[in-house]
């Protein structure tokens, strides 16, 4: 395959998992480099030597590449930034910060950099920075967000018309035709991140995976706009929320009942009540638990028929 991102990362397969809290944890990090995408640690649910762990558990697992995000908002970035050199990790996904504070310093240190971004300008701005690559990320993700609620369909082909650099998409993509879809609207390759949240490997408790499964259209919404937006699954938490911001909550307020450990508690110990449940609106398309390796595999195979299909009289005009 001639592809920026395989090329970028030495990779078979242009999808890359993405580096969600309390999912991304080794096991599902080298299943997917094992099955020729792109696995990631997610650091942003971990403290420093849990994160070490991790990575020294996934170089066991794996002698192909993968990577980590790195959430620039961590209190402890120094010391998760320390761990990344002495283990010598080449390639590091950045997220929720100026992506100019890092990337010089990784890729001075041989590092592959690229960063998430929701919008066009802030796609700019990662270019600007030097970045290998981005990814631009649509507002049917699960988890953190942009406030513009542009979609991936709209979002694609608005920074391909400005970007030079390798565009990686993301949001509401769990299938191979979607990845087709994408790839020809300008992506260079996709981030999946809810359709490997319901995984075998994935970190995150079984109660929550079942969520994902059960989840229809229309049950998850973006709420916390004005603290920090986050496409939840809507739960009695949720809904808590929700109650709050229509009765005129303040930010104060919204930060007071969201408290502290609210997406462990729902992803990573599976309370499904007072719990946050981050995940994307493509969660309606996803029926099952299942093994990385059928995960790829069905990816692909989708992908090649829907790339066959093209070829067919319905798109002879």
């Amino acid at each position: 395959m001639n592809n920026k991102i395989v090329d970028l990362f030495k990779i078979k397969y242009p999808i890359i998992q993405g580096g969600m809290i309390w999912n991304s944890g080794w096991k599902l990090a080298s299943a997917v480099s094992n099955n020729g995408g792109l696995g990631l640690i997610g650091a942003g649910s971990m403290h420093p030597e849990t994160f070490r762990e991790h990575i020294q558990k996934c170089k066991a697992a794996t002698k192909k590449p993968f990577g980590v995000n790195l959430p620039m908002l961590y209190p402890q970035i120094d010391e998760l930034i320390n761990i990344i050199l002495e283990e010598e990790v080449k390639i590091v996904f950045t997220s929720a910060g100026n992506p100019k504070t890092y990337t010089k310093f990784f890729q001075d240190n041989g590092i592959t950099v690229t960063h998430v971004v929701p919008g066009l300008m802030f796609a700019l701005k990662a270019q600007n920075a030097g970045v290998d690559a981005i990814v631009v990320e649509g507002f049917e993700a699960g988890g953190h967000n942009g406030r513009d609620e542009t979609t991936t369909l709209c979002l694609v082909p608005m920074v391909k018309k400005e970007i030079t650099i390798p565009i990686i998409a993301a949001g509401g993509i769990a299938t191979g035709s979607a990845i087709l879809a994408v790839m020809t609207l300008g992506a260079d390759g996709v981030q999946l991140g809810s359709k490997f949240a319901a995984s075998i490997e994935a970190s995150s408790h079984e109660l929550f995976k079942n969520e994902i499964v059960n989840a229809k259209e229309g049950d998850t919404m973006l709420t916390l706009k004005d603290v920090t937006p986050v496409r939840l699954i809507k739960n009695p938490f949720f809904d808590k929320i929700n109650d709050a911001i229509n009765n005129g909550a303040t930010i104060d307020d919204q930060k007071e009942l969201l408290g502290r450990g609210r997406a462990k508690k729902g992803m990573f110990e599976g309370d499904l009540v007072e719990g946050e449940l981050e995940i994307g609106q493509v969660s309606g398309l996803i029926d099952s638990i299942e093994l990385v390796e059928n995960i790829m595999k069905t990816l692909m195979d989708e992908f090649n028929a829907a790339k066959n299909e093209i070829t067919n009289d319905k798109f002879n005009f």
